[in-house]
């Protein structure tokens, strides 16, 4: 159960969620059954419950790319129930920060905070240190969303910190795609949301410069992100140029998160309209 949850979170970086939200439930269901339906040792079934924790987890991550918010929710709370049985702390605020990303995301900002600060406090000050960066991040996330600029400021600054910190404690699978580009990453997003450009241009352009290709979901995301940072730097031709290629890469994609992003970066671009290359990507992408 453990390799099939891996599987999944393998599976998800490079296949988008509305392709891949089936069989991650499929697993779900299966796990869940297998708990209920079999006689086990103690030592066993919080071995189960953490599985059945890690594929809640990463089957609400690939219902939430799939625009199925409902959906995602129930896996995540199930894990967390899974997970706190289980005693395992450190995924139990993988999956609460998971749904506080989510709902930061959807309207929801004053819930996604509150959710955000008690992911961090559950898994406590001895997390891995992978974790524990990644739930500073989604703090700091969340506290963008909220409109607190400072705050979010300081918590990716305790990401980094977090992240630089030598661990004593083995880093859960889970947390295998956690690493300082990643922060870097969360870094300029945040910068582009509070609109500091001229922090988040570059630390974009120089993540993308190496960034694996075959993560198309992923490559496309950040494209948008660096689209929106360029608008608002005033460079409305080197805009256009990104979001044609952010929208060429997601124009075949089952991803609800990549084409609300793209609904963002055209709308972003339309005061520039009378500038030839952003006037030809919006004709392009108008339907």
């Amino acid at each position: 159960m453990a390799d099939r949850a891996h599987g999944l979170r393998l599976a998800d970086d490079v296949i988008a969620g509305g392709d891949l939200l089936a069989p991650a439930l499929r697993e779900l269901d299966g796990a869940v059954r297998l708990y209920r339906e079999t006689r086990h040792s103690e030592e066993t079934g919080r071995s189960l419950l953490s599985s059945i924790g890690e594929i809640a987890q990463i089957a609400g991550w690939i219902a939430s790319d799939a625009g199925e918010h409902d959906q995602a929710e129930r896996a995540y709370r199930l894990g967390v129930s899974a997970a706190r049985e289980a005693g395992d702390h450190a995924l139990v605020g993988n999956l609460a920060g998971s749904l506080a990303y989510q709902l930061s995301n959807t309207g929801h900002e004053d819930d996604g905070l509150s959710l955000a600060r008690a992911a961090l406090n559950e898994a406590g000050p001895d997390a891995p240190a992978k974790a524990r960066a990644l739930y500073l991040d989604r703090v700091a996330w969340a506290h963008t969303k909220a409109g607190e600029a400072q705050a979010a400021m300081r918590a990716l600054t305790e990401a980094h910190e977090a992240m630089a910190v030598e661990d004593s404690h083995a880093s859960p699978d889970w947390a295998y795609w956690v690493s300082p580009e990643e922060l870097d990453v969360m870094d300029a997003r945040v910068y582009t949301e509070l609109r500091k450009p001229l922090r988040a241009v570059p630390l974009l352009q120089e993540v993308l410069s190496r960034y694996d290709s075959t993560h198309t979901r992923e490559l496309a995301l950040y494209l948008s992100w660096l689209a929106v940072a360029l608008v608002d730097a005033y460079e409305p031709e080197e805009a256009a140029k990104t979001a044609r290629r952010m929208l060429d890469l997601s124009a075949d994609s089952a991803s609800e998160r990549t084409a609300q992003r793209g609904r963002i970066v055209l709308t972003k671009l339309e005061p520039y309209r009378h500038v030839p290359e952003v006037r030809e990507v919006l004709d392009t992408h108008a339907a």
